[in-house]
């Protein structure tokens, strides 16, 4: 498969150029109008069938060849993060307060070059579908896809995703089967007292005595109710209350990020955290409201559709860059909720180790995606597509 890649390489620098202009314009979740756009442009150029809108600025482009009744899909997200840009690189954002920080701009990029390669030399029998999807960061956009009709006017039997990952070398492939990423779920706590003078305390109820002993409380969840072989997290990421050294609040409010890698535990994290909010409050003589908001499912990749993705990336990269059944990460994807519809596989490419820049973590003002992926990353949804449709079900 070099040639293939080799191939790839030789005609890359559009592509780059493409990312980069991707980066220096990014928009926030359902306002991907610039880039949606730019890729339906490219696409039809191409030859593709295009249907703009699904889930309000997602496209999805489709390419038929031959007889064949099969169909496959390809994801892609395209949303920006509202983050501070500060990589240093000369295509920076030009948008103040927005950037791209996880890298969508490289995963469109490396559809798109990987989209046009096959509509050159398009050497297979099917009915391809590639899907960019607006609002992974949060926004839900493949929810809204599919509610939108996804899967019904363009079905897939198998779908795949792929994600770079900082802390991996570049280009290489990682795969796991199974629970691959977890769910993640968002709860704010409300704490209501009894506000008073900071000098007769014995006159309030004090929601910040409460908050600071339900924090401490809530780190029992996990330590001392899930399981240790299972995977969960428990997160209080801000605390408000008060506004005077001398004057005790009437409420606290606390925040907090909840995931696990199993539905049951997921499960389990919700009865426990809302009985401890409701017999933490009760002895402090507060009172103690939880309003939980479900996001992303836990995402699982099915085992044959892994096993298939896995065989691509050791043709096309061979057995030293391919790490067949890497950790599973408590991370969230809403590629997730496409899994739970329709079999396939979500894998990563690495953006960079060591000291290199592709290093910097995803969701920091540093980070660049890593130009030197869009020929591996695209290489490989071009083998993927080809040995699909090749194969015998």
């Amino acid at each position: 498969m070099s040639y293939l890649r080799e191939a790839l390489t030789a005609r890359v620098g559009e592509f780059i150029q493409l990312r980069r202009d991707i980066h220096r314009h990014p928009e926030l979740a359902f306002e991907e109008h610039r880039t949606s756009e730019l890729v339906a442009s490219k696409l039809e150029a191409w030859g593709y069938a295009v249907h703009r809108g699904l889930g309000g600025t997602g496209v999805v482009g489709t390419l038929k060849r031959g007889t064949s009744t099969r169909t496959l899909g390809l994801r892609a997200d395209m949303d920006a993060l509202p983050i501070q840009e500060d990589s240093g690189a000369e295509w920076a954002s030009t948008k103040l307060g927005l950037m791209h920080a996880c890298g969508h701009d490289g995963h469109t990029a490396m559809l798109l070059a990987a989209a046009h390669e096959l509509a050159r030399n398009a050497d297979f029998d099917g009915t391809l579908h590639l899907i960019f999807q607006p609002a992974e960061e949060g926004g839900g956009g493949a929810l809204r896809m599919m509610q939108d009709g996804l899967f019904e006017l363009f079905p897939c039997e198998a779908i795949f995703a792929m994600h770079n990952m900082p802390g991996v070398p570049t280009g290489h492939l990682v795969f796991r089967e199974g629970a691959a990423m977890a769910s993640s779920d968002y709860v704010s706590i409300r704490l209501e007292g009894t506000g008073g003078h900071g000098a007769m305390p014995h006159r309030a109820a004090d929601p910040i005595v409460a908050a600071a002993s339900l924090v401490m409380a809530l780190q029992t969840v996990v330590s001392r109710n899930v399981d240790p072989l299972h995977t969960a997290v428990v997160t209080v990421g801000s605390v408000h209350s008060g506004k005077a050294n001398n004057v005790i609040p009437a409420s606290a409010q606390l925040e907090l990020s909840v995931r696990a890698l199993d539905p049951a535990v997921r499960r389990l994290l919700e009865q426990r955290i809302k009985s401890l909010v409701a017999l933490q409050a009760e002895s402090f003589g507060v009172k103690g409201h939880v309003d939980w908001r479900e996001g992303y499912c836990v995402l699982v990749n099915t085992v044959e559709e892994t096993n298939f993705a896995r065989e691509v990336g050791l043709e096309l990269v061979g057995a030293d860059k391919v790490i067949a059944n890497g950790p599973p990460l408590t991370g969230s994807e809403d590629f997730a909720f496409m899994l739970e519809k329709i079999p396939g596989s979500y894998l990563l490419i690495g953006n960079g180790d060591g000291d290199s820049a592709g290093a910097c973590m995803v969701h920091n003002p540093g980070y660049d995606f890593n130009d030197d992926n869009i020929a591996t990353g695209s290489a490989y949804w071009v083998h993927l597509v080809q040995k699909y449709f090749s194969k015998t079900i």
